[in-house]
This record gives structure tokens, sequence and C-alpha cells, in this order.
């Protein structure tokens, strides 16, 4: 059973539809005493980097996430929130995974935010891209990204850089684009999830 952390900053009615598109039993995370009723854990987030991690912040659940042992994914600004810093508020995050969430503006001569599908390129060895094909597209939304590194980046897109489609550190697991929007590869990345 899958419990989402509900901080206030995520867009969690289209991920409860997904989860109950795919048969996927879930729950709300509303204070420490709920981690106990679930064996993975997503923290979802959408807008303002820094805004978000001071809402999570105020919930007094921040120290008990670190210290999760049981699988966590976080999705799109939740998977942000996983990294040290973002340039988005000049945010201190969880620091979970030692990468830092830069902004596309002046580093890219595209249209910022990059907001779409665009292909991904999994690493062969990460569980949640589990009978995903290379290059299959997902659907994005977002004018800050994590940066590429080749010990935490375990998913690869180029939109005019290359940058962390996914990563995983551990149990910690993150993507960028909203598998709740994606179609059948993003239901396939929560059912890989719920799996783990």
């Amino acid at each position: 059973m899958i419990g989402i952390v509900n901080y206030g900053a995520g867009n969690i009615f289209s991920l409860t539809a997904a989860l109950d598109r795919v048969g996927i039993s879930y729950g709300m995370v509303d204070k420490l005493d709920d981690f106990k009723d679930y064996d993975r854990i997503i923290i979802p987030g959408v807008g303002h980097a820094g805004a978000a991690m001071h809402k999570l912040e105020e919930t007094g659940l921040v120290q008990h996430i670190i210290s999760l042992k049981k699988p966590v994914l976080g999705i799109c600004v939740g998977m942000q929130l996983l990294t040290s810093f973002s340039e988005e508020g000049d945010a201190e995050l969880l620091n979970i995974v030692p990468l830092k969430t830069l902004h596309f503006d002046k580093r890219i001569g595209k249209k910022v935010p990059h907001m779409g599908w665009n292909g991904v390129s999994p690493k062969k060895d990460c569980p949640l891209f589990e009978n995903i094909a290379d290059n299959s597209y997902f659907y994005f939304v977002h004018s800050y990204f994590i940066e590429a590194d080749e010990q935490y980046t375990s998913a690869f897109c180029t939109y005019d850089v290359v940058f962390s489609a996914a990563i995983k550190k551990g149990n910690f697991y993150g993507v960028q684009f909203h598998p709740e929007k994606s179609g059948k590869v993003g239901e396939q990345i929560l059912l890989n999830f719920s799996r783990l």
C-alpha cells in the first residue's frame, strides 16, 4: 500500500486517479504516525520548490522522511525536494541526493518551461523502468531541472541540456516527469514502484 505525503504542495487528484486506474491501493500521510500504515511512500509536488520545502517543514515530517528505509518516490517538485538545493527560492532542500536543481533560463535557447512530451533514456539497471523501452515519451512541465550525474541519474532527458529525468539513491527514487499524465508508460512506472 502506498502512502502519499499530503503537505499541500501536490496535485494529488491526478495521481490518485492514475493509481486507481492501475489498481494500486493508497492512503494519505498527514502526520508522523501514518507512515507505519504504508510500505511505500510518494512525495508529490507541483509549483515552487522553495515554497514546497517550507510546507513540508511545517508538517514536522522532514526528519522522518530523510530516515525512511522503505521505497520513496518523489514526483516533479517532489523529486526536486530530494536534492540538496534549488535555485528556485535559493532553497536548501532535503539533501538526500547530493545534486542541485537549476533553472533552465540562461542555460538553454529553447522556451521555458519545458512543457510536453519528451523521450527518456533510462539506465539498464533501474527497476523503476522495467518493461519500459528506451526513448519512451513522458509528459513534462518544469522550469527547473536536476543536473545530470553518472552516479545518481537513473534516466536522462535532453532539452538543449542533458538533465536528470529520474534519480535514485538507495531506496529513494525521483522522476521529473508526471507519470500520472504519461499514459501507459507512466502507469508502468507507478506499477513498477508498487512492486519494489
